[in-house]
Formats: structure tokens, sequence, C-alpha cells
């Protein structure tokens, strides 16, 4: 028994809470830095490679590395027996993330950018943040407050801001609709990744980037691209373990506590990291431009984290099986005398509970609002 279980049970839920959000934030502020970092470092690749040879091998290296962590030290750990496992039941969940977010919003977006400048296109790819929350909002029974909504959508503004340049945006009808189902699928992919996002984030991760790499690479060598000399390869693969498998990692993290809606406005803040690796990497500068849409971002950012939305709500009663600790959520007895360690997984049941606690739109809280 932790430290916690001592504390009266609303001082406990609102510490379980508010930790949550900080964690979340936390996790998709690093995701959006290390994936981020991905466009200026591949950029220094492509000489070497196509676009969607370089993607199928940052999706690779990512499916790749987490596999070599999951076998050598995370399988039978601590941590893994805390997770709840991906079973067969999330065959189809699986298939979808990968579907959407690991072979069609590329085949997508290398189409589209073939018709239109990489400025409108860069604009374009903005798209996946508003996108992901419609869709969060819509179909998923998402909530987004009024200061969280003005906060997402002025670092979707910031971001697009960061990679807007005058006259250089000659709009292609057909590149246009390619971009704008690029940013779908993958904002379909944020939505069905969350849904996910209870299970064990190595694994899921694991599955998804390792059968992204293999279509997208296979996808790669049919359109007739060979591969890169081996140090390009193994450099891209390098890159793909942090920008892409770590990052989903912790962004898989993300959407389990804050959700898709609440996530998309972290990870909106990617490009800003790009345009601030690039000015060492690729000798690019930064002037009034930037610093006013950087400006625009930190206050979107805080206003994110700032926010708080609780209000009278009703649980009603579910079974199910997830990593979690004992609060108001979960307050149910575990059988024999050893005291239980947390957080831990299992089976369990949720009995209809009605409360006030601050709150956001996570796996137990897709309540409906006035």
């Amino acid at each position: 028994m932790t430290w916690r279980a001592w504390l009266p049970s609303d001082v406990r839920l609102n510490f379980f809470v508010r930790s949550n959000q900080r964690r979340g934030a936390a996790c998709g502020l690093a995701a959006a830095a290390l994936f981020g970092m991905s466009p200026p470092l591949a950029k220094l690749l492509l000489p070497e490679a196509g676009p969607l040879l370089i993607a199928g091998l940052l999706y690779l290296g990512a499916g790749v590395g987490l596999l070599v962590f999951e076998r050598v030290f995370y399988r039978g750990s601590e941590t893994s027996r805390r997770e709840t496992q991906v079973g067969p039941s999330d065959r189809w969940l699986l298939a979808g993330i990968v579907f959407t977010g690991g072979i069609l919003g590329p085949v997508f977006m290398l189409w589209g950018l073939q018709r239109v400048t990489g400025v409108f296109g860069s604009l374009l790819l903005n798209l996946e943040a508003p996108f992901t929350i419609v869709l969060a909002l819509l179909l998923f029974r998402e909530h987004l407050g009024r200061v969280e909504g003005v906060g997402a959508v002025l670092i979707i503004i910031a971001a697009a801001l960061l990679q807007y340049r005058s006259g250089d945006l000659r709009p292609d009808v057909w590149g246009f609709f390619a971009i704008a189902g690029a940013c779908l699928s993958w904002a379909l992919d944020n939505n069905l990744s969350q849904r996910l996002s209870f299970r064990d984030p190595i694994v899921v991760t694991r599955i998804k980037t390792l059968s992204a790499g293999v279509c997208t690479l296979s996808l790669a060598v049919v359109v007739d691209h060979s591969l890169p000399r081996p140090l390009i390869l193994i450099a891209a693969l390098l890159l793909g373990v942090l920008s892409y498998g770590v990052s989903l990692v912790l962004d898989m993290q993300a959407l389990r506590l804050l959700g898709a809606a609440r996530e998309a406005g972290f990870f909106a803040t990617a490009p800003f990291i790009g345009a601030l690796a690039a000015v060492p990497l690729l000798g690019e500068r930064w002037g009034s431009h930037e610093i006013v849409a950087t400006v625009v971002m930190v206050l979107g950012v805080g206003l994110l984290l700032s926010a708080r939305h609780h209000h009278i709500h009703v649980h009603a009663e579910v079974l199910h099986d997830h990593t979690h600790v004992h609060e108001d959520h979960h307050d149910h007895e575990h059988e024999g005398e050893h005291p239980i360690e947390e957080p831990h997984a299992h089976l369990h049941g949720h009995l209809p509970l009605m409360h006030d606690h601050p709150h956001v739109s996570d796996l137990h809280h897709r309540h409906e609002h006035g």
C-alpha cells in the first residue's frame, strides 16, 4: 500500500487527477519535441533517398528498436506486468491505426506534396490537429472547454504562421484534397490510438511502427526506390527509434492521460521544435515572423496547461481492464491479505457513481455536456 492510500478520498482523487494531467502534458510536449526534430534531420537524408523510402525506414527503425528493447529489457519487467496486454479483441483497432496512420496517411501526403509547393503543403499538414479535435468531439464523445479550445486554436494558428511564406501559395485542387486526406487519416489514427492507449504502449507502438515500416518500405521498393548507402540507412533507422519510436510511446501516454483532443493541442507544437533545430542543422534563420508565431504558441500552451474543467457528472456501471491506482474511480476489493502494489492492471468493475472533481476526457470521463 502506498502513502497515497492514507489520504482522504477527495484529496487522493484530486492529487491523482492533477498528477495525471501534468504527466500527460509533459508526455505530449516531449513527444512533440522528439517528433519535431525529425523533419530537419530527415531533410539531411533526402538527397540520398526519396521521401517514401525515408518514411519507411523511420517507421521500421522505430519498430525494430522497440522490438529489441521489449525482448531484451522490457518483457517480464515490473513495468510491463503493470500494463494491460494487447489481446485478440484489439486486432481491428490495431489494423485501423496501421492502415490509417502508417499506410493511408503517408501515401496521401506524398502524392499531394508532388502537386503543391512545399510551403502550401506544410501549411495544410497543420490540419491534422483540428481534424483530430473535431473527430474527438463529434465521434468519440470527448469534451474541450472554452479556454482549452482557444489554447488549441492558438497553437494551430501559430504553427501555420511559422510555416507561412507569402508568394509561395499555388494551390492544386487534387493536391489539396490529398494532403487534407492525409491529415484526416492521421486524425482518425490518433483517435483510434486513444482507444488503445490503455493497452501496453510499448507493444502497441511496436506493432504499429513495424507494420507501417514494412508496408511503407515495400511501397517504396515497388515505385522503384533503391536502398541508400549503409551510413544513410543506419542514420534513418536510428532517427526512427527516437523521433518515431520513443515519440509515439510518449504520445500514447498523453492520449491515455488527456484524450485525443487535448493531446492534439500539445502535439501541434512539434513544428516549433523543427524550426529551432533547423537553425543549427540547416543554417536557417529566425526573424520577427517566427518570434510572433512562438509568442502565440506559448500563449496557447499556457492556456491548455492552466485550464480546469469540473462539474457534477455520472459514471455508468462498466467492466474493463487497464492500469490503475485505487481512488474514487477504483474503489474495489482484492482477494487475499497481501498488500497490493500500485499501479496495477486487472479486470475490474465500476459501480454507478456521481461526484464532482477536475477531469479530462480520459477513459472514465466520456459523458454528455449541456
